[in-house]
């Protein structure tokens, strides 16, 4: 068993702690705010006063901050007794510049930072499930990922530069977000029409339109290579639809989307694929 420290035990944080505990390891915690961490005591986690007593003899590190700043500085905290062959992995999510140079810089100062967000709820980390992603050398990332794969269903290598984790990340947060705001107006619009959620939501039961985002991909990727096969202008017609449907309901997506076709269509684009416009080609 090894001793581990995590640093940031907010709900994901806390989960991994306990998913480690459980596994036996010794556990060392640190949060900025102290009563965030201390519930982990009564569950075996050693709580540390500072980043540096944290990360003091651990064979790696766990950090699973708020922002870019909050990682630069808890890093700079805790490198006086961080040992330059324990690797410290950063779960947080990041921007991918922030990471490319951090990357860069603790290189050249022989710190070994991992870029490694996690696509996890707090129960997926309690439960070592969900997915966390890599990328980097493809030789010094084998390694890491034997070393996540117990605290995550899948430990997956995404690619060569440093930064590709950190956007994969935020790209995957840009869909989850697109998705339930959506998903949010459709249950708005069936509301305006006398419909429960579950009904609404019934025909996804059904129809899976998750399963066609890889084509929905290639076809934005390539619009404008072929004729249009739907037009700007018919697609704002059924957004108009969606829009008078919901009969005043407040909607989360739907209205944006509606006034950036406006202005496309309001520049001579109405008849240009619906694909070109949502890449957003100008």
């Amino acid at each position: 068993m090894a001793t581990i420290a995590l640093l940031g035990t907010g709900l994901l944080g806390s989960g991994m702690a306990e998913n480690l505990l459980q596994k036996g390891h010794t556990v060392r915690v640190w949060n900025r705010t102290r009563d965030k961490a201390t519930p982990l005591s009564a569950k075996g986690a050693q709580i540390a006063d500072d980043p540096a007593s944290c990360v003091r003899g651990a064979s790696r590190v766990h950090l699973v901050l708020t922002s870019d700043d909050a990682v630069d500085a808890v890093i700079e905290a805790l490198r006086p007794a961080l040992s330059p062959t324990v690797a410290v992995y950063d779960h947080s999510t990041n921007l991918p510049q922030r990471v490319k140079e951090r990357v860069a810089r603790l290189r050249k100062e022989g710190v070994r930072y991992v870029s490694a967000p996690v696509f996890m709820s707090p129960r997926n980390a309690r439960e070592a499930s969900g997915m966390i992603l890599v990328s980097g050398d493809a030789l010094e990332c084998a390694e890491h990922q034997s070393v996540l794969a117990e605290m995550t269903g899948k430990a997956l290598y995404v690619g060569a530069r440093d930064d590709l984790a950190a956007f994969h990340k935020i790209s995957g947060n840009g869909l989850l977000i697109g998705l339930m705001g959506l998903v949010g107006d459709l249950v708005s619009m069936g509301r305006a029409q006398g419909l429960e959620p579950a009904e609404v939501l019934s025909l996804y039961e059904q129809w899976n339109p998750a399963t066609s985002i890889a084509y929905f991909g290639r076809t934005v990727a390539n619009a404008g290579s072929k004729p249009a096969t739907f037009e700007l202008q018919m697609a704002r017609k059924d957004v108009g639809l969606m829009l008078e449907s919901a009969q005043g309901q407040q909607l989360c997506a739907l209205p944006a989307v509606a006034a950036a076709m406006d202005a496309a269509i309001g520049e001579g684009r109405a008849r240009q694929d619906y694909a070109v416009f949502a890449r957003g080609d100008r």
